[in-house]
């Protein structure tokens, strides 16, 4: 039984540690703040969460848990939170959001192109 505790120990950590760099690469890949903050707060909160659980399962159930548990608990209520305040200071303080009309139409003329299909030549017509 310790085996297996053992594994689920390590498998939380190394996924905590693979979220937390994902989020990293994300904040130095992305092109402008505002999918800088998503990408730093999504995968920081889901790799934080792994790490301690793998440190809570490491522990048991004693004191060490019930703190962990709080410290998630802290995590999840503030970074959400602070993400949000911190968006929503930039844009109302005038720093220019994504042009959301120019990408939904880009999508949508990709879209439209898939759906007609192959271009026929001259020579398939019946």
């Amino acid at each position: 039984m310790e085996g297996v505790r053992d594994i689920a120990v390590w498998v939380c950590l190394v996924a905590g540690v693979l979220f937390s760099v994902t989020s990293g690469i994300g904040v130095l890949r992305m092109p402008d703040f505002y999918t800088r903050s998503h990408a730093a707060s999504l995968a920081d909160t889901m790799g934080a969460t792994l790490i301690l659980l793998g440190l809570g399962i490491h522990s048991g159930a004693n004191l060490v848990t019930v703190k962990l548990i709080f410290i998630f608990l802290f995590l999840f209520l503030t970074t959400p939170t602070a993400t949000h305040a911190l968006m929503k200071a930039a844009y109302s303080k005038g720093l220019e959001a994504p042009d959301v009309e120019e990408a939904t139409g880009a999508a949508r003329a990709h879209r439209n192109a898939a759906q007609a299909g192959p271009a026929h030549s001259a020579g398939d017509r019946v």
